[in-house]
């Protein structure tokens, strides 16, 4: 028989106790990915926030701000 069930973790001894209930081949635990730390959670977070535009657009946006600072 095999289920899936979601637990939330409050206490550390608890996620303790479930690893050690993997070890003896009880259980076997799974990780959410949203809870893993990666490197591209802040790309995620602002992916999106800027339309596309070309890259000579883009130039000539910066040529204007660089004007504005002479």
């Amino acid at each position: 028989m095999r289920q899936t069930i979601t637990v939330d973790i409050i206490n550390e001894k608890a996620l303790n106790l479930l690893m050690d209930m993997e070890r003896l081949e009880l259980i076997s635990l799974r990780r959410e990915r949203d809870n893993l730390p990666t490197n591209n959670s802040k790309v995620a977070k602002y992916k999106g926030g800027m339309s596309k535009q070309s890259i000579q657009h883009v130039d000539k946006q910066l040529d204007e701000l660089r004007g504005g600072w002479e």
